[in-house]
């Protein structure tokens, strides 16, 4: 019996999901929904013989099944509409009709189901009694359920026998032991469908062998290119392939032309080696999906699920007969686009907007002749960061023209390092020098074409790009060419350069090893003859795609003729390894120059950026985003700058001169954002009228998603590496750039924790993690796991418990990610689910740190802020390693945060000494402000701000490694309370540390996230609101804004339940209240409450203090009889506010 079961409307749901979440999280969210729901199902069920068929070669094998029971399901399952089951006529024959109630479908053979009679407790007995008793049935282990199934092999070779059948990014990760629950992934994948018409009438023994042949034609063709085929599907009238590039572990450069190239060989393949075809369609799309496992716990499969896997399957069928391809796999392969077709627009199914489609077309007449350099040159901006590289070019190009000898000057570079741009560049210079520039630039899919670098070469140097006609490229060869081959071997060159010269005699007698010897020898004559000196300098962009045919004619041609030639070179290919040995050889080395290029000095980024932006200068906050994330690579910060620039997130100015500035609080930020921005030179800032980019006020750059072009790049690189590696690296992207052991450790799977130090040691041997330090920790240091110490605690002189001997032998580590791109890369891969999980693990940990330094009374930063809100550690209690009070957490979480708050500052380490000067000097925390804070005097505390160097060192350190990342995890999780609760207290930490600029910072991200809520009741408690106006009043004095302050100080105690009056009358009568007597109010109060209802009490009693206090201090400054009426009222207020505290704490100790 066979049933196929459909998701109604498949494709119109994934687009749904795309809409409202993004194409990311779009595709994640479908694919959890479909593996816990099942709705709006079509059902086909047909009964009959079958074939069972099994495909492809010694590496994978597919089975699939296929005769008149498979035709008659896919009839059943056509006729079907959501919630439908509809039977064959031969199951509806074979079935208890009796118990089935059905109705005929006018003109078909099939029949509807509307009802079933239920079978009685007896009957399913004796049903499940005979399956038991099947001699081929087998047991599903853990649920206790049979069901027939075919033999599975036995003995020594039955894993190697079941795992051809296995995905390989799949068996890759079962045999490296990552558990189920971790195999999925949200990817950005290449996913080509092929679909094959078959001839009407074929038998089965003919499907069997179109379908072997085509199987293993396909690996043929994808292996090398590290693609896979995922699934096959058999139908009535033909079958299709779904092969993937990009799963995990397969992830590889330039992988959209791997796919394109693969399509167009498998199009042609199929096409003219398989009988019994009618069609062939290939269609190929690029974006996120989700990559893992589908199904039931007991019987599931690892494929892709996603809006472009469904895009790929629509446009097969809706562009037949040819290879076609969209928008995204179009822009991302940056191939010229003479290798397409665009091809006119239809509607598709459940996709309201496809975009735009082409045709690839391949290797064409205008193609096989090369391009020259694609990078334009600006005529107006300078090549920035280059000049060592400039300076060697004029040097090697000065002693080319005195001495006559060759030399090939070579520069190697990771890919988006600006080798085309650099080349561009000297090759403008050689012109301008008066020689002759012969450029071209190779791409990848010439690597697997013979010959196609030196008919590029010879073609452009010759001038056979601008011949269009057959006629007009022949009069050019016999001009050009004219005493360096004879006549008759003319013909030798139709191929390579498509001409049509007569075969001669002398040609035509030779056999094959004498006519390719012959032709050999021809072009290395016209080689020979192009590169000779009297054509100048010759430029190779992308020299590493040379093909090894191409080079077995140039090699021995270039030992022996003179030239000058500049290329460019990428790692990790054979011939730039030849380069390189070629250039360390002492009877090479001086006639080949090998230099690397270096990343770009934050000097020079920030001027790339300016050049770019068209701006005089840029913010602080922005330059220090794309120094520490694009690492100086120049296509990275261009990628970057784009992505920014694409969604908004910059904000352009024109530079205020003497301009007075509003006082309110947008102005604040903005003139804080603006301040110290960071200057181009003045050549790359003529005519932009003293303009100034800064980011958006209400955007952090932080939570932008990498784009997908970096994506494909960092996964490159991640995916070089072991899946258990990985899987470590994607549990510690979790946590953030710097993380310690112990957070680690507490968030991996129990199966993987025995295995994590030698996996991280093997990660820091492969550059990819850094060990900052290995700290002991003395028994003195307090022990974290214990939790922190309650305000309440640290005033009355509560001692905690000191740690056990045992947990101060254990060692803590903190380590960092060398490459910030690979930790953003390997975040993004995390399905929804199991990244907000994570982010509810790491925020139940950190909670545990969220206070003061013991130095500070080991407090909340807001006094008895917990006891104001719900419980902040709903969230899940912390286990495992942690709990065993390991007393170096805190230690660690200190050296951490004093990494992050280096990584704020500081330039990226590993960078040259002049960045880090540089970094130091124009990327410190906003000096500025805190010189102004210091000249203004103190605010009245009870306590003193003059802490010990320790204390400020990790009350400085634990805002940066606790309470700023717990409040990035809960907005990951999407609990805005308990974010804004973590930003408040962040924002109170970096004032008692004395940095008004980062509290600053945090508050503007707090108003973010508080008009994002605004709508929604409750989600931000009175008592948070009253806070965050409070801490804007302080703030606001900070930066010298006293009438701004005092506005948000009186808003802040009006939501506390103390109004401040705004007149003098106001404040008389409000005198008279005060000096009411009520401390035995407040006292028979205090003791009538339980201590959670007392402690909140104190809490708003210890805000309205700190309001009050600053109040008395901002109208004292006035010097007039009106400020000096407010400032006593406010002194009085906070007297009788302290008093009723006093009441509170008293009663708090009598009930203890």
């Amino acid at each position: 019996m066979v049933v196929m079961r459909t998701k109604s409307c498949f494709t119109a749901l994934t687009e749904k999901f795309i809409q409202r979440t993004g194409p990311d999280r779009g595709t994640d969210e479908l694919a959890q929904t479909l593996n816990y729901y099942l709705c709006d199902i079509l059902e086909g069920i047909s009964a009959g013989p079958m074939d069972l068929l099994v495909v492809g070669d010694r590496r994978r094998q597919y089975f699939l099944i296929c005769g008149q029971a498979l035709d008659e399901v896919c009839e059943a399952e056509q006729l079907a509409n959501a919630g439908e089951v509809i039977l064959s006529a031969t199951s509806w024959e074979l079935c208890e009709q009796h118990r089935l109630r059905t109705r005929r479908l006018a003109g078909k053979r099939a029949v509807k189901v509307t009802g079933m009679d239920q079978m009685s407790w007896s009957e399913c007995q004796d049903a499940l009694r005979k399956l038991v008793q099947h001699p081929r049935s087998h047991h599903l282990e853990g649920e206790g359920a049979m069901r027939p199934a075919l033999l599975l092999p036995s003995g020594p070779n039955a894993h190697d026998v079941l795992s051809k059948y296995i995905s390989e990014a799949a068996l890759r990760k079962l045999d490296d032991r990552v558990p189920l629950d971790l195999f999925s992934e949200l990817r950005p994948v290449t996913s080509l469908f092929v679909q094959l018409q078959l001839t009407a009438g074929i038998s089965t023994v003919d499907i069997r062998t179109i379908l072997h042949d085509a199987s293993r034609m396909m690996l043929e063709i994808l292996c090398p290119h590290k693609g896979e085929i995922n699934k096959i599907f058999l139908f009535d009238k033909g079958c299709m392939f779904l092969c993937v590039f990009g799963l995990g572990g397969e992830k590889l450069p330039y992988e959209s032309i791997h796919a394109l190239q693969s399509a167009i060989q498998i199009f042609n393949s199929c096409s003219t080696l398989l009988m019994e075809i009618d069609a062939v369609s290939v269609a190929v799309t690029s974006g996120t999906v989700f990559c893992g496992v589908t199904g039931h716990p007991l019987r599931h499969e690892y494929t892709v699920i996603g809006q472009k896997v469904n895009l790929a399957a629509r446009m097969m069928v809706h562009y037949p007969g040819l290879v076609s391809c969209d928008a995204v796999t179009y822009a991302s392969s940056r191939l010229p686009p003479y290798y397409f077709k665009e091809l006119p627009e239809r509607k598709m199914k459940g996709l309201s907007h496809p975009g735009t489609v082409y045709q690839y077309v391949g290797i064409t007449k205008k193609s096989i002749f090369g391009m020259g350099l694609t990078k334009k040159r600006s005529e107006y901006a300078p090549l920035l960061g280059r000049e060592k590289e400039i300076d060697l070019f004029d040097s090697c190009l000065k002693a080319y023209e005195d001495l006559g000898q060759r030399h090939i000057l070579a520069f190697e570079g990771t890919m988006g390092s600006g080798k085309s741009h650099l080349l561009t560049e000297l090759a403008y210079l050689g012109q301008a020098a008066g020689h002759r520039v012969v450029a071209m630039e190779l791409l990848e899919v010439n690597v697997r074409q013979s010959f196609s670098a030196i008919r590029t070469l010879m073609a452009r140097a010759l001038g056979l790009q601008d011949s269009e006609p057959c006629s007009a490229r022949q009069c050019t060869l016999q001009t050009k060419l004219r005493g360096t081959i004879e006549e008759s071997s003319y013909c030798l060159l139709n191929d390579i350069f498509l001409v049509e010269f007569p075969v001669s005699d002398k040609v035509r007698e030779m056999h094959g090893t004498e006519r390719k010897k012959e032709l050999h020898s021809t072009w290395a004559k016209v080689l020979e003859k192009t590169i000779g000196g009297e054509f100048g300098i010759f430029v190779i962009d992308n020299a590493h795609f040379i093909d090894p045919a191409s080079w077995s004619i140039m090699s021995p041609v270039l030992r022996n003729v003179s030239y000058f030639m500049v290329m460019s070179l990428a790692p990790g290919y054979a011939r730039t390894e030849g380069f390189c040995k070629a250039a360390a050889d002492n009877t090479t080395s001086q006639k080949i120059t090998y230099l690397h290029l270096d990343e770009l000095k934050p000097s020079a980024v920030v001027q790339k950026v300016c050049q770019n932006l068209r701006v005089d200068s840029i913010s602080r906050d922005l330059a220090r985003f794309l120094i520490q994330r694009s690492s100086g690579i120049p296509y990275y910060c261009k990628e970057l700058l784009r992505c920014l620039l694409c969604n908004n997130m910059l904000l352009f100015r024109s530079r205020r001169r003497g301009e007075k500035a509003e006082d309110n609080w947008e102005s604040l930020i903005t003139s804080a954002v603006e301040a110290s921005p960071l200057a181009a030179t003045s050549s790359s800032s003529v005519g932009n009228d003293g303009r100034v980019c800064i980011i958006r006020p209400d955007v952090n750059p932080e939570n932008t998603v990498l784009p997908t072009t970096l994506k494909e790049i960092a996964l490159a690189q991640l995916d070089r590496i072991k899946p258990l590696k990985q899987m470590v690296l994607k549990f510690a992207a979790v946590i953030g750039p710097v993380f310690t052991t112990q957070l680690l450790s507490h968030i991996l799977p129990d199966g993987v924790r025995h295995k994590m130090n030698c996996l991280l040691d093997m990660l820091v041997s492969d550059n990819i993690l850094k060990w900052l330090k290995t700290t002991e920790v003395p028994e003195d240091v307090q022990d974290p796991t214990k939790g922190p110490g309650t305000s309440w605690q640290a005033e009355s002189g509560a001692e905690r418990p000191s740690p056990s001997k045992k947990t101060t032998e254990r060692q803590s580590g903190v380590l960092v990610f060398c490459v910030p791109l690979l930790r953003e890369a390997a975040y993004e891969l995390w399905p929804e689910r199991q990244r907000v999980a994570l982010h509810h693990k790491c925020a139940a940990f950190l909670e545990r740190h969220a206070h003061k330094c013991r130095s500070c009374s080991q407090g909340d930063f807001v006094a008895f802020h917990r006891f104001t809100v719900a419980s902040t550690q709903e969230g899940g209690s912390c286990q495992g390693p942690a709990d065993q009070g390991d007393s170096h957490s805190w230690e660690a979480l200190v050296l951490a945060g004093e990494q992050l708050k280096k990584d704020r500052t500081h330039a990226p380490e590993g960078a040259l000494q002049q960045q880090q000067a540089f970094l130091e000097e124009d990327f410190g925390v906003a000096g500025r402000f805190l010189a102004k804070s210091e000249q203004t005097a103190e605010l009245p505390s009870k306590t003193d701000r003059k802490h010990s160097s320790t204390c400020s060192r990790e009350c400085k350190a634990i805002v940066e490694s606790v309470l700023v990342p717990l409040a990035r995890h809960y907005v990951a999780i999407g609990d805005a309370a308990r974010a804004f609760y973590y930003l408040l207290e962040s924002v109170a930490a970096y004032l008692h540390v004395s940095n008004s600029y980062m509290a600053l910072m945090k508050l503007n991200e707090a108003e973010v996230l508080r008009n994002s809520v605004e709508k929604k009741a409750n989600v931000i408690a009175c008592f948070e609101e009253a806070t965050f106006l409070s801490l804007k009043g302080e703030v606001c004095w900070h930066m010298g804004h006293v009438k701004l302050a005092k506005k948000m100080l009186r808003e802040a105690l009006s939501l506390l339940g103390r109004q401040f009056p705004r007149t003098s009358i106001g404040a008389f009568v409000k005198s008279q209240v005060e000096k009411l007597p009520r401390a035995t109010y407040v006292a028979r109060r205090a003791s009538s409450l339980p201590q959670e209802a007392r402690r909140k009490r104190l809490a708003w009693l210890l805000r309205q203090s700190c309001c009050l206090s600053l109040l008395e201090h901002l109208f004292s400054l006035e010097g007039t009889s009106s400020g000096r009426t407010f400032s006593r009222l406010a002194a009085r207020m906070k007297a009788n506010t302290d008093r009723a505290a006093d009441s509170y704490r008293a009663a708090d100790s009598c009930h203890r």
